[in-house]
């Protein structure tokens, strides 16, 4: 007999992890198998940053390079552009199912973003900026859900960016048009209420936030989510696969968790490609709506 570390004695020859409840026993037995299988050529392969930087297909080492996620992008926006087209050709004055599903899409980003957030006199100058935003950001994060693309065009920082940017310059812009450049600044660096020495830390805090935090909150908050949905996705069905053809039988039955998994995380990354969409246009709006207020 021996003692296990509580001090409860073992036969001869068991070892004590036979001890431990079977989940952790099945986790045990699989991680050393999955951590073999990335070793070798085939089998379990973990996804990394480097799925979204695929090699190039034409241009390659310019800033006109082709690769998947920029074909990816142009499915997405050909799509987007086709569908808008169709309905505005075959719209009618009682519309059908396409139609009355267009429409409420576009009522939801003037009502429910547009109005809400700037009003209905401001909102109406806005509404195809909005509009543009949600539809292409919803778009481009679905594209990481359809089979053959499985990957969204907006993983990659630069078409964050991109939108990020549009939105930084047009409520500068406004608050520059409604006040000055000398009164936009004021009402921003300069808050109404505070003493005059709080200035000498609000004031940099402040102007760190319309110069840089942001757009650049705007463009990693979409990004980093794509990003891992993406990751998560591929993680749970590359397991998949391993665990019901590769490897071992007693492990078959990992692979059926990660298959229910992985549907669950579509399911949620279907639900989070709508969010992010809707936090990014609603964001747009009130940083606009506070480029046109006189005070904050």
């Amino acid at each position: 007999m021996t003692a296990r570390s509580d001090g409860v004695p073992t036969p001869w020859g068991m070892r004590r992890e036979d001890h431990r409840p079977p989940g952790v026993l099945l986790f045990t037995s699989a991680t050393p198998t999955l951590l073999a299988a990335t070793e070798g050529e085939g089998g379990f392969h973990v996804p990394s940053i480097d799925e979204f930087f695929p090699p190039a297909i034409l241009f390659e080492d310019t800033i006109f390079q082709i690769d998947r996620i920029w074909i990816i992008r142009v499915v997405a926006m050909i799509f987007l552009l086709t569908v808008f087209v169709v309905a505005a050709r075959r719209a009618k004055l009682v519309p059908g199912r396409f139609q009355g599903a267009i429409e409420m899409i576009l009522d939801f980003v003037r009502v429910q973003i547009a109005e809400e957030i700037l009003g209905k006199v401001n909102a109406r100058r806005f509404v195809p900026m909005l509009t543009t935003i949600f539809l292409a950001i919803l778009v481009f994060n679905l594209t990481g859900v359809i089979p053959f693309l499985n990957m969204a065009g907006t993983a990659r920082i630069g078409l964050p960016l991109v939108l990020a940017l549009w939105v930084f310059v047009t409520y500068w812009w406004v608050g520059i048009r409604q006040h000055g450049l000398g009164g936009y600044l004021k009402n921003n660096l300069f808050p109404p209420g505070i003493p005059w020495p709080i200035y000498l830390i609000v004031t940099p805090i402040e102007a760190l936030q319309i110069l840089v935090v942001r757009p650049l909150s705007l463009a990693l908050r979409l990004a980093a989510n794509m990003i891992a949905g993406h990751i998560m996705l591929v993680l749970c069905f590359a397991a998949t696969q391993f665990f019901l053809l590769e490897a071992a039988p007693a492990l078959k039955g990992i692979g059926a968790l990660t298959l229910v998994g992985g549907f669950a995380i579509t399911l949620f990354e279907l639900l989070v490609a709508g969010l992010q969409a809707y936090i990014f246009a609603l964001l747009a709006a009130v940083y606009i709506s506070l480029s046109l207020e006189e005070e904050h």
